[in-house]
């Protein structure tokens, strides 16, 4: 029962992240719509259902590291936190703000420590690091749409 419950709650913590940025940036993304958007950008409705699914795999790869019981565990999931922090930014500098250039900076910043979680995960948990590569492939498509619609408008 102790293990169910630290899957719980490492699900819910990626989740929340997702969540309360998602509420920072409520009511202020109607003009995404208006942008001039590179080729493939999805639609709009799509990307809260990605992100839900990144996060639950993001819980359910941090909950296999910390019940690994392998000595690292805890770095690991330093450099995991730290990613879920930067990820909670990116949403508000670019919709908030606007502020499209900073935010793709901000982006590779994201991607560099993801790419650090995913080496971490990987020495401890290899199931653990395979569960981060869509989040690592969507990062890079985020990238893509982030800097072609700094440059398209």
């Amino acid at each position: 029962m102790p293990k169910i419950k630290a899957l719980v709650v490492s699900i819910l913590i990626s989740e929340g992240v997702g969540l309360l940025s998602s509420l920072f940036v409520r009511g202020r993304t109607e003009w995404y719509g208006g942008l001039n958007r590179p080729p493939l950008s999805p639609p709009g409705w799509l990307f809260p259902i990605v992100w839900g699914i990144l996060f639950l795999l993001m819980g359910i790869a941090a909950y296999r590291i910390y019940v690994s019981g392998n000595e690292n565990w805890n770095n690991a999931l330093w450099i995991y936190a730290a990613q879920l922090v930067v990820n909670f930014f990116w949403p508000l500098f670019f919709f908030t703000m606007g502020a499209f250039g900073f935010a793709a900076v901000w982006l590779v910043l994201l991607l560099a420590l993801v790419l650090s979680t995913f080496g971490w995960f990987f020495t401890i948990d290899r199931v653990a690091a395979y569960l981060l590569i869509p989040y690592i492939l969507w990062l890079i498509f985020a990238l893509y749409l982030n800097i072609g619609i700094w440059i398209l408008n």
